[in-house]
């Protein structure tokens, strides 16, 4: 196939690409950096990858067949999405447009990326796919919250209206390689602090929830449910859940730290709970995560370490 994948020097993104070509099929990424960066597509040597840099809110232009468009483009960090809430926003609407308008025009399918922030901060736990979630539309968050609610809506809409073979993953919390230093989620900040001996900064008491999943077993997810029959929303994450406080206790054993733990105010919003239920994805797709949370966090800080030196 000839796939579109929109975000294609993001996090998620790029390593997509990295699946895809993988596979065999011929890769358009398109990006505009505001979030992405260069970098983490500057290892792809192959003439079955192009990049075009676009603002996929003003427009997406790929010449030639597409048969999927994964659009992937959107700021996912609390840091990002509350210094760029109207950016947010657009992608979320007029980009969702524009990418299914490219895959009208070409007969292609599409897959959104969506996320386990649909839910809110949910009063049903673990989150199964027909819950409706707990959502402050005017909150802080409500700029990423509502834009995802949104583009599952429209895309939803082009299914019904226009035949569209849509997609919809729900991302749950989400970990790896090429997450930016910066990037204000949560492992990546643990990781900083703790090898700098800065103390780590936990929000609350600690005990509210997150369940994290490696990069390469989401995007295995992500790829199943491409090639299924599946049109409805499908979670993919990882069930095993911790509190953020054990996190932390294991990144400060994990780099050998002698950093402490400092409390300071939960943000407006922040979910207590975080745990998907993937039974469908089990039963509709074969997956599950393979990759045991400590693998994962040596992993990632192995390549967080080779970028600090």
């Amino acid at each position: 196939m000839r796939i579109v994948i929109t975000g294609g020097a993001g996090f998620l993104g790029s390593h997509l690409c990295d699946r895809c070509l993988a596979e065999g099929h011929d890769v358009v990424a398109v990006d505009n950096f505001i979030t992405g960066d260069p970098s983490n597509i500057a290892h792809i040597d192959s003439s079955h990858f192009s990049f075009r840099k676009q603002n996929i809110s003003e427009g997406i232009f790929v010449d030639g067949a597409v048969d999927f468009v994964l659009h992937f483009a959107s700021p996912a960090s609390p840091v990002d999405y509350l210094e760029l809430p109207i950016q947010t926003l657009k992608v979320g609407a007029l980009g969702t447009h524009n990418a299914l308008g490219l895959a009208r025009a070409k007969g292609a399918g599409l897959l959104l990326a969506s996320t386990s922030e649909i839910y809110g901060d949910p009063l049903v736990h673990p989150q199964k796919e027909d819950y409706w979630g707990n959502v402050n539309s005017i909150g802080p968050r409500g700029c990423y919250d509502e834009a995802k609610r949104f583009a599952e809506a429209i895309v939803m809409a082009y299914h019904r209206q226009h035949q569209i073979n849509t997609k919809i993953v729900r991302i749950f919390n989400t970990y790896g390689p090429r997450m930016r230093l910066n990037d204000g989620r949560i492992v990546p900040n643990f990781m900083k602090q703790a090898v700098s001996g800065e103390p780590l900064t936990v929000y609350g008491d600690g005990q509210h929830t997150r369940s994290f999943c490696y990069v390469s077993d989401l995007v295995d997810g992500i790829y199943r449910l491409m090639l299924s029959e599946e049109n409805l929303p499908v979670n993919i994450g990882n069930p095993h859940e911790f509190t953020v406080l054990e996190l932390a206790q294991q990144i400060v054993a994990l780099t050998d730290s002698s950093s402490e733990i400092v409390y300071q105010e939960l943000p407006e919003d922040d979910p207590k709970k975080r745990k998907p239920d993937i039974t469908k994805a089990k039963v509709l797709l074969g997956w599950e995560p393979k990759v045991l949370l400590e693998e994962g966090l040596a992993k990632t800080l192995e390549s967080f370490q080779e970028r600090w030196n």
